[in-house]
């Protein structure tokens, strides 16, 4: 084999620049077109053809093939049985003269030149041939010139090969970027969206043209917690530290819907952009809050059962009482608001407890609250729930009575007692079924069934600008009045029974009958504190009780209806003598109402039915 690195002759020269001028220009298909095309007419060899592996390395694939002036279309064979097999084993191949004997598949050539076309690494990619009709003798510049068109072509096919797998690489991660389950967002330091990819889009409820520029903080909506949890995490990425799963809460950009990501953002090295994925947590969010929500209804369900409550003891049998019972019957089935009027101690809460147990929603929780007896800045918070930080000491959310009795019934005491403020936002889920947390923006839509109670006359309160008319006529769907327990007397006996029957067991005493001074006493009694005070009389009765007979000391009940007055009375009558009872007390109290050492707590009374009974009695305190 002759040398192939002799000095080129001023032919050699033109040559190398015919490769050099054909080549540059191009690459790809285009490029072993010239190649071939110039390494003919550069070799005087009529035919040339640049092939590489096909995808069984039996195989070969032509690039381009040059023959006697004209490309042939590209074109597939076999090795096996040729003289491109020795040259894809690695080896330069040169058969002079003689080919079509040696391989008869490649009948009508004479000679063949091959040399085999390497990558960086040594591996063999493919081949550059020239074969003819004539012999082809050893000339040293055919070699030297052949060898440089091959190093040529070994490159090209080596970037070509390089390309299609940069290729098959960004088209796989391609795939791997848009189709990914976990959402994808390349962004700015501003937050600024560059990229997004399919499931990012789905989540937040953006369209494809909308991504590109889009400012990922304007979905985050306006409330402390996120606001804040937002600023320290894009601090954090600021200072060049990755975020890690913090939970986040944003709004959707097409309908607002709140959602919920955990959220991983990593700046990159020159600090301007970052690169975040995100998770949907959202339904895991809800579950949690709802699990939070049904373990609070769970403990204020608790506390309802340790109260000991019973719908039977709404006891009686007089008309008055029947034709309650009548109404609550009709109602309940419905789902009308119910306002419940009467004295205190008549019992409103029973009431209230039975028209949801025979109401369809008796399966969900009936949940209560007291007006009176919370202070007015808080009322709001306990009725609609509150957002962590919404104020002093708001540590964590806290869902409201209405999420709680969502689906159910909400009971609310003392309804005259709310201020005015708290009255315009309950007229507001009555009439849209949703509101606002204090401290929230988004707002809360439920499903829940109000039954409200006072012992006020709210169409006087409306008159003295004190209780919203609108909201009246709202809960006034359905009202329901309890009469007093003087209105019913005949109840007063079974009333006694049941008491009786109750606190003996609950003290571990037998008590088998009340003396019948003692029930003529009750039945005479006034009762201004209704039935609850008829309770707490038999209570103390039955606690002081050291025999079979209820007998309940004359000291105890003062003041008999209609019968003889008691000592000292001067045969006053009733009404005169419980007049003078009561601005006794005011009396010794300083005209204190409310309180531990008010009027109210002496006589044992709730402070609106003391009103209520100085208004009705005419008692004025002195000038």
């Amino acid at each position: 084999m002759p040398e192939l690195n002799q000095p080129a002759d001023r032919e050699e020269v033109a040559a190398l620049r015919a490769i050099v001028e054909g080549t540059a220009r191009h690459t790809g298909e285009e490029f072993f077109r010239s190649l071939v095309r110039n390494l003919s007419a550069a070799t005087g060899v009529p035919n040339a053809f640049v092939a590489e592996f096909a995808e069984q390395r039996t195989r070969i694939r032509s690039l381009a093939f040059w023959q006697d002036g004209a490309f042939l279309p590209p074109d597939e064979w076999e090795l096996a049985g040729t003289p491109c097999e020795d040259v894809l084993a690695g080896s330069f191949c040169h058969h002079p003269t003689g080919v079509s004997e040696k391989f008869p598949k490649d009948a009508g050539v004479e000679s063949y030149l091959g040399v085999p076309l390497r990558d960086a690494s040594g591996a063999v990619l493919g081949h550059l041939a020239v074969f003819d009709a004539r012999p082809m003798p050893p000339e040293p510049r055919l070699l030297y010139t052949f060898q440089i068109f091959a190093a040529r072509a070994a490159a090209e096919l080596d970037r070509l090969r390089m390309d299609r797998m940069l290729r098959d690489s960004e088209e796989r991660f391609r795939d791997l970027f848009e189709e990914a389950p976990v959402a994808y967002v390349h962004e700015d330091m501003e937050s600024r969206f560059i990229r997004a990819n399919r499931t990012a889009l789905r989540v937040l409820g953006l369209k494809p043209e909308e991504a590109v520029g889009t400012v990922g903080m304007s979905l985050v909506p306006d409330t402390p917690d996120a606001q804040r949890l937002v600023k320290e995490a894009f601090a954090s990425i600021g200072r060049g530290t990755d975020t890690g799963g913090v939970v986040l809460e944003l709004r959707r950009k097409d309908d607002g819907r709140p959602i919920w990501i955990q959220w991983w953002s990593r700046p990159d090295r020159g600090g301007q952009f970052t690169r975040t994925v995100f998770i949907d947590v959202t339904e895991r969010v809800l579950m949690e809050r709802e699990q939070a929500r049904l373990q609070q209804q769970n403990v204020y369900l608790q506390e309802e059962l340790k109260a000991a409550h019973n719908f039977d003891e709404i006891v009686g049998q007089s008309p008055a009482l029947v034709s309650v019972l009548q109404r609550v019957s009709k109602v309940a089935g419905t789902d009308s608001t119910v306002l419940i009027t009467g004295e205190t101690g008549t019992g409103k809460e029973l009431v209230a407890r039975a028209v949801h147990s025979a109401s369809p929603r008796k399966a969900k929780p009936l949940i209560k609250l007291n007006c009176a007896a919370l202070p007015t800045h808080l009322v709001e918070s306990e009725l609609f729930g509150h957002e962590k930080g919404a104020f002093t000491g708001a540590v964590a959310r806290k869902p409201g009575r209405f999420e709680l009795a969502d689906g159910g019934t909400l009971f609310l005491d003392e309804v005259g007692e709310l201020s005015l403020e708290a009255q315009a936002k309950l007229l507001r889920v009555l009439q849209e079924r949703e509101f606002e947390r204090v401290g929230g923006t988004a707002p809360v839509k439920v499903d829940v069934r109000v039954i409200a109670a006072t012992n006020r006359d709210l169409a006087q309160l409306v008159k003295e600008g004190a209780f919203r008319a609108d909201l009246l006529y709202r809960l006034n769907v359905f009202p329901v009045r309890l009469p007093a327990l003087r209105e019913r007397p005949g109840d007063i006996p079974l009333l006694v029974r049941f008491f009786v029957t109750k606190f003996a067991g609950r003290l571990g005493k037998r008590i088998e009958r009340v003396s019948g001074d003692t029930l003529d006493a009750l039945v005479g009694y006034d009762w201004p504190g209704n039935i609850r005070e008829l309770e707490n009389v038999i209570e103390r009765a039955a606690i002081l009780s050291d025999g079979p007979e209820l007998v309940i000391d004359p000291d105890v009940l003062p003041v008999t209806r209609g019968g003889a007055a008691p000592a000292g009375a001067g045969g006053q009558s009733l009404v005169a003598v419980e007049a003078d009872h009561i601005r006794s007390v005011l009396a010794q109290t300083g005209w204190v109402i409310e309180g531990p050492n008010g009027a109210a707590t002496v006589l044992g009374l709730h402070p609106n039915t003391l009103r209520s009974r100085m208004k009705k009695l005419g008692i004025l305190r002195p000038s």
